[in-house]
């Protein structure tokens, strides 16, 4: 590996400088007693002492999760060795658990030099200016072009190395259905038969709203979001009511009225009847393929019928704008991440199709290599910050159609009305308690961030108030700001933490308090 680090030759090279001129010599007395010369066989015979290791010149932090860190690890004594910098790793975790701190610990000083996190993470960080642009050089024709459009942002800069790609598969059963669909009317046709025969329950179900079901939404002509004349993505122009959106809505709910796919849009509920073989078909992805292959349906994973489009999501690291090390950590980046040998560690230990081409195409799954194929023609989520104004608009709008409460059209005109609304600021300042709590309590649906009858009331003491009957149950909610999920408050008061839990025994009157100062939340019963 060449040398890289040209600053910290010249660091080095400027103390010998100032050691020889900078310091003056020691003068010599006039008389110096002398010693005669020594003879070849006088020479002291013991060895000389041992060479100091010098002190290394700078030190790197990672911010990495518990996948990550020993193969990040790994590379430390060859890095100190090569370039005398120490290279420190911090495993916290999963990845969602690191941009909570990343946020507060960068501007303060206090964060790593590299961290590892996902593309849709790049709205709020960039435009709070926790991450530096990444050149790659040459080495960018090295990576699949869709992880690099990931990890770019409206303004043309690249902001993260990716690593590794992920998006939904189509899986059929391959006892119930021999050769896989190529169209979405035929999975109907296929259902319906297997499901007169007695066969199965349903053709699939819905794994969830927006996301579990866009493959079939793009099918049919929908987006979320359109872009620019430079293929940025375009706030202004918001697709949740683009005529294709809503037939993509329309088939999904005239599926659920003919009993071919279950009105509840749950994971497990979805992958349960997959499993069993009760539905013959599942749109899920690589983070779902151990308890598949363990439940021992036949399957096999396939593209999406009609050339139906999934998210896809990248993982990646980026680099601190804040660090004292940025040239340092790109060069790291360039030098020991974006290589073949480091990038088929990563795939090896992560279970998902790799960002590098070379490696991507020596994977040997047979199930990542479908999960690629399934998602050459993916949508890179938008990693704009108005997407967190989207996912409750459009999840809510599909349950609605699909429960029929209302018609597709008029659901998906209403989601992304309140979209347009949400990006405009019509809810700045909003302090809601989106939970499952909510459609007990006047929202149209759960965890809707936007819903009026769960927004909080700001008091004369500057806490923020809300009371509401529920009755005996669990219930689980977070606080969120501005109508929207991308700020939201955890159990810990931490930005995107986890889920508040509470259990009420008996029916009455529960009155939430917020403290903006801490984020955290008390729970008052009366």
């Amino acid at each position: 590996m060449k040398k890289l680090f040209t600053f910290v030759s010249l660091l080095v090279m400027l103390s010998i400088l100032l050691a020889a001129c900078g310091t003056p010599a020691t003068p010599t007395p006039a008389a110096q007693p002398t010693t005669p010369p020594t003879t070849a066989a006088e020479q002291p015979t013991s060895p000389p002492a041992p060479t100091q290791p010098a002190e290394p010149v700078a030190t790197l932090k990672i911010w990495a999760d518990d996948t990550r860190t020993p193969i990040l690890l790994s590379l430390a004594d060859e890095f100190l060795a090569e370039y005398n910098v120490k290279l420190i790793v911090e495993d916290l975790g999963r990845v969602q658990d690191i941009r909570t701190p990343m946020i507060t610990a960068a501007p303060a000083g206090e964060g790593p030099d590299i961290f590892i996190g996902v593309h849709d993470w790049l709205g709020a960080l960039v435009e709070s200016g926790l991450v530096a642009p990444i050149d790659l050089g040459d080495k960018k024709d090295e990576f699949v072009p869709l992880a690099l459009e990931a990890f770019t942002y409206t303004d043309g800069k690249l902001y993260g190395v990716p690593y590794a790609t992920e998006n939904l598969g189509f899986f059929y059963n391959t006892e119930l259905v021999p050769e896989p669909p190529k169209t979405w009317d035929e999975v109907l046709e296929i259902g319906r038969k297997l499901k007169a025969e007695g066969k199965i329950q349903y053709a699939f179900a819905m794994a969830g709203g927006g996301y579990e079901n866009l493959p079939i939404l793009t099918a049919k002509g929908g987006y979320i979001f359109g872009r620019d004349a430079n293929g940025a993505w375009n706030p202004d122009d918001v697709g949740l009511d683009s005529e294709g959106m809503i037939a993509g809505v329309k088939f999904l709910a005239d599926a659920v009225k003919e009993g071919l796919v279950p009105a509840t849009a749950d994971y497990e509920t979805a992958h349960s009847l997959f499993e069993t073989g009760q539905a013959a078909f599942l749109m899920a992805g690589p983070w779902a393929l151990d308890r598949i292959r363990k439940s021992g349906v036949p399957y096999k994973v396939t593209v999406f019928p009609d050339n139906g489009a999934p998210f896809l999501g990248v993982q990646g690291f980026m680099v601190n704008a804040f660090s004292n090390n940025v040239l340092l950590a790109q060069t790291f980046l360039t030098e020991y991440v974006a290589t073949e040998e480091f990038m088929q560690k990563i795939y090896e230990a992560g279970l998902r199709p790799s960002a590098f081409k070379s490696v991507l195409a020596k994977m040997d799954d047979p199930d990542l290599v479908a999960m690629g194929e399934a998602g050459a023609n993916a949508m890179p989520m938008p990693n704009i910050p108005q997407m967190g104004s989207v996912w409750s608009a459009w999840n809510n709008g599909i349950a609605l159609a699909t429960s029929g409460a209302q018609s597709p059209e008029d659901a998906m005109k209403d989601a992304a009305n309140q979209v347009r609304a949400l990006i405009r600021g019509a809810l700045a300042g909003m302090v809601n308690l989106p939970g499952n709590y909510q459609d007990i309590v006047g929202c149209g649906a759960q965890w809707d961030p936007a819903c009026q009858a769960t927004a909080m009331k700001k008091a004369d003491d500057g806490l923020y108030y809300l009371t509401v009957t529920l009755p005996a149950g669990d219930f689980e909610f977070k606080v969120a700001l501005d109508g929207a999920w991308t700020v939201n408050y955890g159990s810990d008061g931490a930005q995107d933490g986890p889920n508040y839990t509470l259990k009420v025994e008996k029916e009455g009157k529960v009155t939430f308090i917020y403290n903006p100062e801490t984020h955290l939340v008390e729970v008052k019963f009366e």
